[in-house]
């Protein structure tokens, strides 16, 4: 457990220059801190309230206001993480894929009535295009983008007054998808390959930056995304059914039921540019149900290889809930372009530093235990540090809740009644 505490200690001490001040990082340890906590919502109050403050000003100042560089955070928590979970051998890939969080309202950056995975409908939320860095130890967030759609990027005011950028223009979610890739390939990330879903792999400019970078891929396709072959240009589902191709079972890694194993197929595709590109099909054994991947590696590697990358474009998938579940990544209640940004950051140092924490700890241990997990560890550091609050601290937070609320409650009916005159 001391150890552990070092660890943390250590990069905060390496996320310094971030900060002008030191207080500032002070406050900033202590939010990402409370934001690991056993609490039932993760907003400025509850978070002030655990960690021993009167009120939760100083959060909402760290947040909003305070002099910190959130984008220089994120490229240490980069840099950190991956130089971490590269340890070992085996794949290292970039995964991209995007989330959604609901929000009410229009004023909020990014909102706006469009589809979210998430939630499986079109509902108001935002969306963020997420970049994980994954191997056979662990996985990490390490780059985020908010996605801005054309009814905010058209509309300068409302820009403006949710703090946007005025260099902020509109970019499709691939787009965003590409600029963290090369952002991390610049900054000299070690990659394999790059994974993401049909919304990504349906997309050629991506896949050329891709091939630019000589960055192998493996993007899951739609059955009607069409793909070069001897004969010309026809759809995945067509081509995969022309080719009589020879199925092969095999796993793609472990997951919490034993081995996913899917039959698998492979077929050459032409017009990809340069290296080898494949159409890569996946059959589910027991409903027969077909997944298709487009391939591209600059050099010949074996079938089982691009099948284990494919099994580990889920690994943003469990970053996502790991993330929400255990640093509140979804949690934030601000509005603002920077205060979204920074709450989106502490919340990916979090869970970050469970991953690298889990990855160090997963060596040989009691034969009768699983290692430890992100959970644990969180359940472990929150129960060792939580602070001692006595009854009257929280009858007080009590009543400035009540204070609060009656307040805005108040505020809240005399506007509704100006706006009905």
């Amino acid at each position: 457990m001391g150890r552990w505490q070092s660890d943390l200690d250590a990069l905060w001490a390496r996320l310094a220059p971030a900060f002008r001040r030191v207080e500032t990082r002070r406050n900033a340890k202590r939010l990402t801190t409370a934001m690991m906590a056993h609490l039932e919502r993760r907003n400025c109050w509850t978070l002030a309230e655990y960690a021993g403050e009167a009120g939760p000003w100083r959060f909402q100042h760290l947040l909003s206001r305070a002099a910190w560089d959130d984008d220089r955070v994120r490229s240490e928590i980069r840099a950190w993480a991956c130089e971490h979970l590269s340890t070992g051998a085996g794949l290292r890939v970039l995964a991209v894929d995007e989330t959604g969080d609901l929000k009410k309202g229009t004023a909020t950056v990014g909102v706006q009535r469009q589809y979210s995975g998430t939630a499986g409908r079109i509902e108001n939320c935002q969306l963020a295009v997420y970049l994980a860095f994954a191997t056979a130890t662990g996985h990490a967030a390490v780059d985020v983008r908010l996605y801005l759609p054309k009814s905010w990027t058209g509309d300068p005011a409302r820009c403006a007054a949710a703090g946007v950028p005025e260099q902020v223009g509109f970019a499709t979610k691939p787009e965003l998808a590409g600029d963290m890739i090369e952002a991390a390939l610049d900054a000299g990330i070690g990659a394999d390959f790059a994974v993401g879903d049909e919304a990504y792999g349906i997309n050629p400019a991506l896949r050329a930056r891709l091939q630019r970078r000589g960055l192998a891929y493996v993007l899951a396709v739609a059955t009607t995304t069409p793909v070069e072959v001897e004969a010309g240009k026809i759809t995945a589902a067509e081509a995969l059914a022309q080719a009589g191709v020879a199925w092969q079972a095999r796993s793609a890694g472990a997951g919490a039921k034993g081995q996913r194993r899917y039959d698998w197929a492979w077929i050459d595709l032409i017009g990809e540019g340069e290296g080898h590109a494949h159409l890569l099909a996946r059959r589910n054994r027991r409903t027969g149900e077909l997944a298709y991947y487009l391939t591209w590696i600059p050099r010949p590697v074996p079938l089982q290889t691009l099948v284990t990358v494919a099994g580990m474009r889920w690994r943003i998938e469990e970053t996502f809930q790991g993330a929400k579940e255990l640093a509140g990544l979804d949690e934030h209640q601000v509005r603002t372009w920077t205060s979204w940004h920074r709450w989106v950051t502490l919340a990916m140092l979090a869970y970050a530093f469970l991953a690298v924490t889990r990855t160090q700890e997963s060596g040989p241990g009691e034969t009768d235990m699983i290692p430890l997990i992100c959970n644990e560890i969180r359940h472990l550091m929150v129960s060792a540090i939580a602070p001692d609050l006595d009854w009257r601290h929280r009858l007080r937070w009590s009543a400035w809740r009540r204070r609060h609320q009656a307040t805005a409650k108040q505020l809240h009916y005399q506007r509704n009644l100006a706006l009905a005159a």
